[in-house]
């Protein structure tokens, strides 16, 4: 399964509408201003109470350790490394998964129990937890639950899990730089715009005209 299999998965309506807002965010062109420390110690447009609740959801750990293993390697798998972007790793997927677990509970019972249906299947097919598999053995077991129509009745606990992993993993990599630059958007350019194109002056009979 590679990654535009992987996306084509994923489908347009994984990626929440943060990607528009975050890829919609300008380039910090501003010169720097003297600010007291009031403003400096808030976030801008966020209230205390937002500021103080992300603190503490940060400083709260839900994942063990072999959880948050395992969530890398799917991540990774889910979205590789290539010649055009980092992987999902690269772009912090997993820590982004973290939070998001404690910033919404109802994920935290079905990802727990999906990661451990995870190693119990993997242990029944080839005696070892899934991080522990080789990388052929990880595979086989990703395509198995990848794809919901082709998957057989008993994997389905297993589909129902990663179909969840796939969309965390689009929504945290396509709200960081490196996935909005993955897809190519660029976003508006502020003072760079070079008039109207050619071809659109020409279809309207107006391309001698001078402004």
């Amino acid at each position: 399964m590679n990654r535009r299999d992987s996306l084509k998965a994923i489908g347009l309506t994984a990626v929440s509408t943060a990607v528009l807002l975050e890829a919609c965010k300008q380039p910090d062109t501003k010169t720097e201003v003297a600010t007291t420390p009031d403003e400096t110690s808030k976030e801008a447009g966020r209230e205390q109470w937002e500021i103080d609740r992300d603190k503490k959801l940060k400083a709260e750990t839900y994942f063990t350790k072999h959880e948050m293993a395992t969530i890398t390697v799917l991540a990774d798998i889910i979205i590789p490394k290539d010649d055009v972007s980092g992987s999902a790793s690269d772009a912090k997927v997993p820590e982004f998964i973290e939070f998001i677990v404690k910033d919404i509970p109802e994920h935290k019972v079905p990802m727990r129990g999906g990661l451990k249906w995870l190693d119990v299947y993997c242990f029944n097919k080839f005696s070892k937890s899934f991080i522990d598999a080789s990388s052929d053995q990880q595979i086989s077991i990703i395509d198995e639950i990848a794809y919901p129509k082709k998957a057989k009745p008993e994997v389905q606990a297993g589909v129902t899990f990663f179909n969840r992993m796939r969309n965390l993993t689009a929504s945290g990599f396509y709200t960081t730089e490196i996935g909005v630059k993955d897809i190519g958007y660029a976003g508006n350019a502020p003072n760079q715009w070079t008039g109207v194109p050619d071809d659109v002056l020409k279809q309207y009979g107006m391309e001698n005209v001078k402004v």
